[in-house]
């Protein structure tokens, strides 16, 4: 089975406790079904993954968005600023 490579960023990272992670996947699966991955395989970040926003080759993806192993894949916790 493939690996995807997934980086984690600001509270996500200091949760799992590395900035990148790999994730076993299959080309196809949705952004949906690594976040539910995330969850179950790095249960620190279960609090963070329904809002857990991801970037797909530096554009945010929604949960029905497609992945492939060769894709560059970031997530983050939202940030607010003021």
């Amino acid at each position: 089975m493939k690996m995807l490579r997934v980086k984690l960023f600001a509270k996500a990272r200091d949760l799992a406790g590395t900035p990148e992670i790999q994730v076993p996947w299959q080309d196809g699966q949705s952004v949906a079904l690594l976040k539910q991955q995330l969850g179950e395989l790095y249960p620190a970040l279960g609090p963070l993954v329904p809002g857990l926003l991801v970037a797909v080759n530096n554009d945010y993806a929604g949960d029905s968005a497609v992945l492939s192993s060769s894709d560059e894949v970031a997530c983050f916790p939202p940030v607010s600023g003021g």
